[in-house]
């Protein structure tokens, strides 16, 4: 199964945040399935704004680390994933972000997306998992 990952639960898990046991638990739970993990080149730079405002190098280069892990993929914004974020929005009036990462986990065939955004589960394009 190949599933969609949320900037938030990235960043719960690489910055060691409160919140990032159970993500830890959730991903290694998916990866003995033998799932794949895969996030957006949006997600990806939303995660990397903290270390680069602070300069925190090590937390960098840990997402460095967790994007070339062999279970993560990284899927491109391309203009299938654009025209399916404009109709999340549309329908759903999702912030921007939050429409293009939910549009590149299903136009890139993820079978399900993991979050902590509750609101983002209204979405029909896309099985939502929300970490409770």
């Amino acid at each position: 199964m190949l599933i969609g990952l949320d900037s938030n639960c990235a960043i719960y898990f690489v910055e060691n945040h409160s919140r990032r046991p159970k993500v830890a638990a959730w991903l290694a739970d998916a990866r003995a399935a033998g799932d794949q993990l895969a996030i957006s080149e949006l997600a990806r730079a939303e995660c990397l704004v903290g270390p680069y405002r602070t300069g925190d190098q090590k937390t960098e280069a840990d997402f460095g680390s967790f994007f070339k892990s062999p279970y993560v993929t990284r899927h491109p914004i391309t203009t299938d994933v654009c025209e399916q974020a404009a109709r999340l929005r549309a329908r759903f009036n999702f912030k921007l972000p939050d429409a293009m990462n939910l549009a590149a986990a299903a136009v890139h065939g993820c079978d399900r997306y993991l979050t902590n955004d509750a609101r983002l589960s209204r979405c029909t394009s896309i099985t939502v998992e929300v970490l409770s």
